[in-house]
């Protein structure tokens, strides 16, 4: 019993092979369907892959076509804008274009208004011409001056001043220096009453420098003369940038009484002076200067209680700085102790401005 058992239990070869070959049958079907749905999955995914590039693209052109409309309706507005302003400037050339010819038919009109009021014109210059031969008869007396200066004798002295211009501007320093020629006189002179201070030799001497050179302005001319110390004001009060007709005797006679009661006091600003000089419209065409000195005030006082020489020469370089150029500066400088820069400074002042230099002798003029 055993052993037939046994025999039961024996390797059959028949139904190996079998199941061998119904395995690998199924295993071949099953292999072929997995790659065959993976082929078709990998091709779908590029596919998609592919599709979706491709709409990235569309969009891309999408969204440039869209800026570029809007940059093309920007320069459409623009345009527009452009085209609005073309348009106004046109009117406003039109309207200028009406206004002035308008204007020149006015002027038309007045042409023949015009030339009937030659007529008045030239009888007004007739008056005028007739005016200035009484002036002209009026100054027969003095020659060809305005004033008449009579000094000592028949002398006659070549100063190289040329009185000429149109206006011309005549400045006298009237400082406390202008009393004496020496600091202890000045200080002494300081302290006397207003009648020695006019008599003083040096401030006669300067006044009568002042009638010279009023004697040589020519009628036609204009003039003005401003006094200075800490402050400059015009001889005649009110009239401060203004020029006076030299043919205006009565009026030269008032300024030259405003002289004669002036009193020299206090010290010397030249920057004041200077920018009056500036103020005056027309500017003066000559410039005469009469002083003693290099300045001892300024815009701003030096430190401590006295003034150096360099100081002064420091305030003088400063005022400098305000004088308009192109108008020829004369200086008429008159003596004055323990001032050794001043010839030499007032003396490159008249050269660099065209002007002329004069140290006068006790005598003069």
């Amino acid at each position: 019993m055993a052993r037939q058992g046994k025999k039961r239990r024996d390797f059959d070869p028949i139904s190996l092979s079998f199941l061998d070959v119904i395995s690998c049958g199924f295993g071949a079907v099953v292999l072929i369907f997995l790659i065959l749905d993976h082929s078709e999955s990998s091709a779908t995914q590029v596919q998609d892959t592919a599709l979706m590039a491709e709409v990235n693209l569309l969009e891309e052109d999408i969204r440039e076509g869209e800026a570029g409309l809007v940059r093309v309706r920007n320069t459409l507005s623009d345009l527009d804008l452009q085209m609005v302003e073309a348009q106004g400037q046109a009117r406003s050339i039109e309207e200028e274009i009406n206004t002035i010819m308008e204007e020149l038919s006015r002027l038309e009109n007045e042409t023949s208004a015009t030339v009937v009021s030659e007529e008045s014109l030239r009888s007004d210059i007739e008056a005028l011409e007739a005016e200035l031969e009484r002036l002209r008869a009026a100054t027969d007396d003095t020659g060809n001056n305005v004033r008449r200066f009579i000094g000592d004798g028949n002398r006659q002295y070549l100063t190289g001043l040329i009185m000429g211009g149109a206006r011309v501007l005549i400045l006298v320093d009237s400082s406390a220096s202008m009393l004496d020629n020496t600091i202890v006189n000045i200080i002494r002179r300081r302290n006397m009453d207003d009648a020695a201070k006019r008599s003083a030799a040096k401030w006669v001497r300067t006044k009568r420098t002042v009638e010279w050179l009023v004697a040589q302005l020519p009628p036609p001319s204009q003039y003005q003369m401003y006094t200075f110390n800490a402050q400059t004001r015009a001889m005649l009060p009110g009239t401060e940038g203004q020029w006076l007709e030299a043919a205006d005797t009565e009026q030269l006679n008032q300024v030259m009484g405003e002289l004669e009661n002036t009193i020299p006091v206090n010290g010397t600003n030249l920057e004041t002076l200077f920018a009056a000089i500036a103020n005056l419209s027309p500017p003066p065409d000559n410039v005469y200067l009469i002083t003693d000195g290099l300045p001892t005030l300024g815009s701003r006082a030096p430190g401590g209680g006295t003034i150096s020489g360099r100081d002064r020469e420091r305030l003088f370089e400063a005022a400098v700085r305000d004088l308009p150029e192109g108008i020829p500066v004369n200086i008429i400088l008159q003596p004055l102790e323990g001032d050794p820069m001043a010839a030499s400074l007032y003396w490159q002042l008249a050269i660099s401005t065209g002007g002329s230099f004069l140290n006068p002798s006790a005598d003069w003029p």
